[in-house]
């Protein structure tokens, strides 16, 4: 996946029917549905792949996956609305090169009937689609864990990247939500949602298969139930390290994505990344600078190897 090219027009036209309507971005899951769309299934998916192709030769694959429940159940929605200041950044801004984009939502397996959802790597207004296709199920266990460990299980093992696979680039994961991952992943769990059979992993075990192909980030939105829970952050640095970022404003979420990826990809330094918030018109220069001040500090490591020549110029990955 990941042909085509996003087009502002198209979103915009979209939305302002919805407006004119009354119609719903969320129809699928304000619908009732109870369980996840057709084209969002996990089970018995092979691989979500990011491919090169004519239009986007060079394409970097960037994953947000989100929980769904409680007080997360508002994150697709801002998502949603600032789509085009995202990709704007992203594109306009050449923070990355040919980005495909990916949408997915993770609840908890143990009692949701929808705990993981996957879209495709998209170039194109299809990313949308995907949103839209999204169950805000908002259940959740009440244990401050959700199945974290089986969404990285997916995207570890069920992804293929060109920018990897050809040119030694890993790709962006970007896990949103405010709680901690079960210890363990769960066959029978695996075996339910993904229908396939799995060894018991650790979740430190998983998180080193997935960071082979993916840096992986945590986004914790501070104002969310368990925002600022020393037990979560400590786990998830535990995990990720430094890529752990607080957030003071779930409305700056795309922001802190495409910046996060603009200093990933070293086309931006910090300072300039949040000038060029201003410039877009975003009031989240302080919220951003905040969040990011861990990789600031701590240096944006870049694992990735790249034989001269492979890209554009100033899109090496150090």
């Amino acid at each position: 996946m990941g042909s085509g090219r996003w087009s502002t027009d198209v979103y915009t036209a979209a939305d302002n029917y919805r407006r004119a309507t009354g119609a719903s971005a969320f129809a699928y899951s304000d619908s009732g549905a109870r369980q996840a769309h057709p084209a969002l299934d996990p089970k018995g998916v092979t691989q979500r792949e990011s491919r090169d192709n004519d239009e986007h030769p060079f394409s970097t694959p960037i994953a947000v996956l989100f929980d769904v429940t409680g007080s997360m159940g508002g994150v697709p929605r801002v998502l949603q609305t600032k789509l085009p200041q995202l990709l704007g950044l992203l594109t306009r801004k050449s923070y990355a090169t040919d980005p495909h984009i990916l949408f997915g939502a993770v609840g908890d397996a143990s009692c949701d009937r929808v705990p993981l959802q996957i879209g495709q790597f998209e170039s194109d207004n299809r990313m949308d689609d995907d949103l839209a296709r999204i169950v805000l199920e908002g259940g959740g266990g009440g244990q401050m864990m959700e199945s974290y460990e089986l969404a990285m299980y997916f995207m570890a093992r069920h992804t293929a990247l060109d920018s990897y696979e050809k040119r030694g680039r890993r790709g962006y994961l970007f896990l949103i939500g405010d709680e901690m991952p079960y210890a363990k992943l769960k066959p029978r769990e695996v075996e339910k949602f993904l229908g396939e059979r799995a060894e018991r992993m650790s979740t430190e075990a998983i998180v080193a298969e997935l960071t082979r192909t993916f840096d992986v980030y945590y986004l914790l939105p501070t104002a969310a139930g368990h925002g600022g829970n020393r037990d979560v952050l400590k786990r998830w640095r535990e995990l990720l390290g430094q890529n752990v970022l607080e957030l003071d404003d779930l409305d700056a979420v795309c922001e802190t994505i495409a910046l996060t990826v603009g200093l990933g990809e070293g086309t931006i330094d910090l300072d300039a990344g949040l000038d060029d918030l201003v410039e877009a018109g975003s009031a989240h220069r302080r919220t951003v600078g905040k969040a990011l001040a861990p990789l600031q500090r701590g240096g944006v490591v870049r694992r990735s190897a790249l034989p001269v020549g492979d890209a554009p110029s100033g899109n090496e990955r150090l």
